[in-house]
């Protein structure tokens, strides 16, 4: 008999999983249009490992040095009794980045949700061509306008995106958002039809369409879904409370 916690993760992600399909549906989109990105932050590495076990493959994580430590743990090859085992996990980074950091989370991650600076932008960009990679990257826009909050403006993404999107070494991927939290979810879906819309507009006018959207946590990634989401950050849902 498995421990409950192994139980545990792996009904709540295939729960995940079948609401993440459910509000595809409802609105005429595949699910397999929509990535599910399990925030493991505060998470231990065993049970981000129970996690793979049970069919999760891309982690979002905030903290730089956190990252470091799991994904030393978990991207290596271990030796069994029977075979070698790799755990293959896509690392997303979608923790406030500061640009003294980018050097260490260029190396270890597929994509970077949180960039809203050209200076941030260029910083990733030299040292993916030191890497000898291109970076996967989101624009962080605060469609909320809080003051609290990380992102650059709606009236500036369009001019960011553009100098972004000449830079070498990067691949402009789409947009990200991090809304007021409120506990009906209803009510945050005008601030994900705004990230949508703003994606179209800014289609209009770059060299290659944005083609991600990454909006919707763990209380509201239904509603974010029937907006167009593409990228959902779900983390309490799958792993219960952070230590």
């Amino acid at each position: 008999m498995f421990p409950n916690s192994i139980v545990n993760i792996k009904e709540n992600l295939q729960r995940v999983q079948d609401r993440i399909a459910q509000a595809a549906l409802k609105v005429g989109r595949s699910p397999e249009e929509v990535t599910l990105v399990a925030v493991s932050k505060k998470q231990s590495p065993e049970k981000i490992r129970m996690a793979v076990d049970a069919g999760a493959s891309v982690f979002g994580e905030n903290y730089v040095q956190e990252a470091q430590e799991k994904i030393s743990f978990l991207g290596r090859t271990e030796q069994s009794d029977h075979d070698m085992v790799f755990f293959p996990c896509l690392w997303h980074f979608i923790g406030h980045l500061q640009s003294n950091k980018a050097k260490f989370v260029v190396p270890l991650f597929t994509m970077i949700h949180t960039v809203d600076s050209l200076d941030l932008a260029r910083i990733i960009s030299q040292r993916a061509g030191m890497e000898g990679k291109t970076q996967q990257m989101l624009i962080q826009v605060n469609v909320a306008e809080e003051e609290s909050k990380s992102g650059t403006s709606t009236e500036e993404a369009l001019e960011l995106a553009e100098k972004v999107s000449e830079l070498p070494h990067i691949s402009l991927e789409g947009l990200m958002t991090v809304p007021p939290f409120l506990d009906d979810p209803d009510q945050v879906r005008p601030y994900f039809i705004r990230l949508r819309d703003l994606r179209d507009h800014l289609n209009q006018y770059l060299p290659r369409p944005l083609r991600h959207l990454s909006m919707g946590m763990s209380n509201d990634f239904e509603v974010a879904i029937e907006e167009g989401a593409t990228l959902v950050r779900v983390g309490s849902a799958i792993f219960g409370p952070r230590a």
